[in-house]
């Protein structure tokens, strides 16, 4: 069981990096990890959304590449982003679609 001030601190830092609905569930599951588990959580690295939406490749699918989604990646590369039009998209969803890898990576790490 991980020390209330611990936790919070870790969300503190690193809440940005994370969907805000689901901080609550997270700050829950690392309460529930032991210490030598959550000491462990440096080692994950987490995207920062804000860098990941100004990459100025995005038309050729660099963003995707960067958070992992290889296929999507591959698929705006070999059409300019679709044409343009899920470049455009892609301004308005990338950061949350971050946000949630994010989420789902420490959350694999805490079960």
């Amino acid at each position: 069981m991980m020390h209330a001030q611990t936790v919070d601190n870790y969300i503190i830092i690193n809440q940005k990096y994370f969907p805000g609905d689901k901080i609550l569930f997270l700050k829950e599951r690392l309460y529930a990890m032991d210490e030598q588990r959550f000491s462990m959580l440096s080692t994950i690295e987490l995207k920062d959304p804000v860098v990941i939406l100004i990459i100025f490749l995005g038309g050729l699918g660099i963003d995707r590449f960067m958070i992992g989604d290889i296929g999507l990646g591959v698929l705006k590369l070999l059409t300019f982003g679709v044409f343009g039009i899920f470049t455009i998209i892609d301004w308005f969803l990338i950061s949350g679609r971050t946000k949630e890898k994010n989420f789902n990576q420490v959350m694999m790490f805490a079960y």
